[in-house]
């Protein structure tokens, strides 16, 4: 036997190891909330261990409690809707688009936006379909039209991210209603991915038009900061969802532990979740007055509907990878365009607002000497 290659995915596991063993780390790249949690869900999860609960599994479909009050948080009606609860919502894109999408079929999503749902399409042996929106013309925002024009009887499936990751956008009312109706028209699944919903100034939900072939995902990572617990959902109608439970990826139930910390999370949610708002909207004002500052950057969407926002570096003449290689050097970990996008991967970078205050002063007050050293170097650098 040879030597051993060491494969991309492992270099990748070897980045995020190192990454997670430094303690001085800033994390505004992975759009993670940093903010304290409530008491009560702290002591939800310190029951559940001291109790010992993590000994059994849970409900198949997710604990009773937890379904209903998600369903209750959307808005949903439970005698048509209902609920399974997923090992995150990763998990809940994953396994709709598996269960739904196959070889020959055709897949429709944004570019930029999160692409791993645009992985497991093609690992299904699907046509990925991506529709450009970084347009300040169509605010950064999926136009109708262009879904319109793509779509047709072979589409499958229309992926959504909506607010949109990266960029913040978040489609109109009256958009969700037309791209709900192309998406009837074709017969097409609406996967609609709605992560980062509660940051969002108003936000509609594509279920509402077309209820019959919506799959609304939903993340407890980003609003209640529990992204290492894994847990989310996927949600749609009650013959949909047996579908999708008749061989799901978690079939034992998702974690006792994450469940419950969501389940205080959702009763305590009034009294926590705007303390979290006005933290991410203060940090981005920081940030926006610090762009204003550097000559050649932008933010293309502003304020943000995620707990994140781009900054356009084009103007600067930079790489995002460069400038992203050279925050990592401080330890402050931001995101690059590569990472949400293929053609326009020379356009941005995105900072995480879900933060210490002290973090985004961290990243305002090296931003115009990072920009002048990356500019002055020309260079490029690989990170994930």
């Amino acid at each position: 036997m040879g030597p051993s290659v060491k494969k991309p995915f492992e270099e990748r596991n070897l980045h995020f190891d190192r990454l997670i063993g430094n303690k001085n780390l800033k994390w505004l790249g992975q759009n993670t909330n940093h903010i304290p949690c409530h008491p009560a869900v702290r002591e939800a999860m310190l029951r559940c261990i001291a109790d010992e609960e993590f000994h059994i599994y849970a409900p198949p479909c997710g604990i009773e409690e937890l379904r209903a009050l998600i369903l209750d948080d959307l808005g949903l009606p439970a005698d048509e809707f209902s609920v399974l609860v997923t090992d995150g919502a990763i998990e809940a894109l994953y396994h709709a688009v598996k269960t739904w999408v196959g070889s020959g079929d055709r897949f429709i999503a944004t570019d930029p936006g999160w692409l791993w749902p645009h992985s497991f399409a093609r690992a299904a042996g699907a046509t990925v379909v991506s529709l450009p929106i970084y347009d300040a013309a169509a605010g950064y925002r999926l136009r109708p039209e262009a879904l319109a024009a793509a779509a047709g009887p072979e589409t499958r499936a229309i992926y959504l991210v909506d607010p949109n990751n990266p960029l913040g956008s978040c489609q109109t009312a009256e958009e969700i209603e037309a791209i709900a109706g192309i998406a009837r028209k074709s017969g097409a699944l609406l996967i609609h991915d709605c992560t980062y919903r509660h940051f969002a100034k108003a936000h509609t939900l594509a279920a509402r038009f077309y209820p019959e072939g919506t799959v609304t995902t939903y993340s407890f990572s980003k609003w209640l900061g529990i992204a290492g617990l894994r847990c989310g959902a996927v949600v749609a109608r009650r013959d949909m969802i047996e579908e999708l439970a008749a061989a799901p990826p978690n079939n034992l139930g998702s974690s006792i532990l994450a469940q419950r910390a969501a389940i205080a999370g959702l009763r305590h949610k009034a009294e926590w979740l705007p303390q979290v708002l006005s933290i991410a909207d203060a940090n981005q004002r920081r940030i926006a007055a610090a762009v204003q500052g550097v000559e050649g950057l932008f933010l293309p969407v502003y304020p943000s509907n995620g707990n994140f926002i781009a900054i356009d570096v084009t103007g600067a003449g930079i790489s995002p990878d460069a400038l992203a290689a050279a925050y990592l050097r401080h330890d402050i970990m931001i995101r690059q365009a590569s990472y949400h996008s293929r053609e326009f991967a020379d356009r941005f970078i995105k900072v995480g607002t879900t933060v210490p205050e002290a973090w985004v002063e961290d990243f305002c007050t090296l931003l115009p000497g990072l920009v002048a050293e990356v500019a002055a170097a020309a260079g490029t650098a690989r990170v994930y």
